[in-house]
């Protein structure tokens, strides 16, 4: 008899589970309330039945693997299941239909949230009767209209690359590639260079720091071994080998070596040798260095970088005014908890860096509620971009492709000498990798939108002239190939 009863409590178990696979969705009811700037209070009630088909469910699947003994497995009744694995099941049927209900919810009410939703699991109960309610508020993206993306007023610099341009890149390869030559006779000018023995007497330490052979150029500002000098080209220019130059300075709080921040150190100059830095010819060897055959064939070289770098200047300029047209005619409310979690990166970044320049813990607190409010201020900039760009890929249909991102990081590799594999498993590793594709993305959002720009042609501004300087440099020895051919 036994036997029997246990058999019709299985069969009575089997129906049931049939019966729950042929139930239809029961739809929840959901309710939207906007709750502050960008945020949503979603209130969702899920009906009985729902509850009653979820715990259903969630036990057909415990009785298939559920060892009970006196029971085959996959054959033990439902009460006891219930009794044995009641709060275990009952977690995972809440988990369930909680996590299943707030994204429905969200999506079906085309939701764009910022976040996973935020509920109090522990504080929602099962109820034995009835339906069951919750809500929980959520940051969403903002809404706004874009304005016309075809015919931006857009002004285009127009920059040539002239011969002065090309003859300063020249001069300058002359110099890198030049040779520090001594003077013969003739007082330090500026840019020199000065080989002397300095003496550093620092403030609290007892005993002297002694430079010998060490190397001082006569700049505006320069050093004098680490220590930093403001208006050394005034002590040094003049300069002759056997002179001594004396000065003192009080080294700044914020200097990034330890030892020398905010004290004062007196320094004693003895020159031994002042060098002038002759360029180097322009002949046959210094072309060979720089891969080409001819003058003529270096300044095409030149010319080709110079107009690479006027076409990317160009272009920065014209993307800018894109997203100051944007900027301009696009205005909403900014989430808050994300302005304040972006605003915590921002300033953790800005903290980091002014550590790393040697700015003391305590001096940087003295300017946190600055750097606060300037943190603040760079969040809301960068998180208006992104929404506004990430709409604006949206409208244009711009994606990026993984192959246009393996070619960035190749590039980036390539610059930085590092193997394309090894720097995007760092870029992954970091983060960076996501703000490379926003990047880019944003880039072709741009060049997309220049296409259609109406685009007017300005002349650049005229540059200032440079006031000449009250004491005039002397003429150097050295002169440029170009002025030697013309004296011959």
């Amino acid at each position: 008899m036994a036997e029997d009863e246990k058999q019709q409590e299985e069969l009575s178990e089997e129906q049931t589970e049939q019966s729950v696979e042929e139930k239809p969705e029961i739809p929840n009811v959901v309710t939207i309330e906007d709750a502050g700037p960008c945020k949503k209070k979603v209130i969702v009630e899920i009906p009985h039945e729902k509850i009653v088909n979820a715990t259903d469910s969630q036990f057909k699947e415990l009785r298939k693997d559920a060892v009970v003994p006196g029971f085959r497995k996959g054959r033990a009744p439902r009460r006891l299941l219930e009794k044995r694995f009641g709060k275990e099941a009952n977690d995972a049927i809440k988990a369930k239909l909680l996590a299943d209900a707030s994204q429905s919810a969200l999506t079906d009410n085309d939701l764009k949230a910022l976040g996973e939703p935020n509920i109090d699991f522990e504080e929602i109960k099962l109820p034995e009767e009835g339906s069951l309610k919750f809500d929980f508020v959520v940051e969403v993206r903002p809404e706004f209209e874009l304005p016309s993306l075809e015919g931006i007023p857009v002004s285009r610099t127009k920059l040539e690359v002239t011969d002065e341009q090309i003859e300063s890149e020249i001069e300058q390869m002359q110099r890198w590639a030049g040779v520090w030559t001594p003077r013969k006779d003739e007082p330090a000018e500026l840019d020199d260079q000065i080989i002397a023995e300095a003496i550093l007497k620092i403030e609290g330490v007892e005993e002297a720091e002694k430079l010998d052979n060490t190397e001082i150029y006569v700049r505006q500002n320069g050093f004098v071994g680490q220590i930093p000098v403001e208006k050394l080209d005034e002590l040094l220019t003049g300069a002759k080998p056997g002179e001594t130059k004396k000065t003192n300075v009080e080294v700044p709080k914020t200097y990034y070596k330890e030892e020398y921040r905010g004290k004062k150190v007196d320094i004693e100059i003895n020159v031994k040798d002042v060098k002038w830095l002759k360029p180097a010819e322009l002949d046959e060897s210094l072309l060979q260095r720089a891969g080409v055959k001819s003058e003529d064939e270096l300044r095409e070289q030149f010319h080709d970088k110079l107009q690479n770098r006027l076409e990317a200047q160009i272009r920065s300029e014209m993307s800018e005014q894109v997203y100051q047209y944007l900027d301009n005619n696009i205005n909403f409310d900014l989430p808050l908890d994300v302005v304040a979690a972006q605003a915590e990166s921002v300033l953790r970044r800005q903290y980091i860096n002014l550590m790393m320049r040697g700015l003391q813990r305590e001096q940087i607190d003295q300017q946190l509620d600055k750097l606060k409010a300037g943190s603040e201020e760079q969040a809301k900039k960068q998180l208006k971009t992104f929404f506004i760009m990430d709409k604006v890929a949206e409208k244009l249909d711009i994606s990026v492709t993984e192959a246009e991102i393996n070619g960035y990081i190749a590039q980036l590799a390539m610059e930085r000498n590092q193997r394309p594999e090894k720097m995007r498993e760092q870029m992954e590793h970091d983060g960076s990798l996501t703000q490379l594709e926003l990047e880019v993305r944003q880039e072709k959002c741009i060049a997309k939108m220049l296409e259609s720009a109406k685009i007017t042609e300005k002349e650049p501004e005229k540059s200032k002239p440079k006031a000449e300087k009250a004491t005039k440099k002397k003429a150097s020895p050295a002169k440029s190939v170009k002025k030697k051919k013309e004296e011959q």
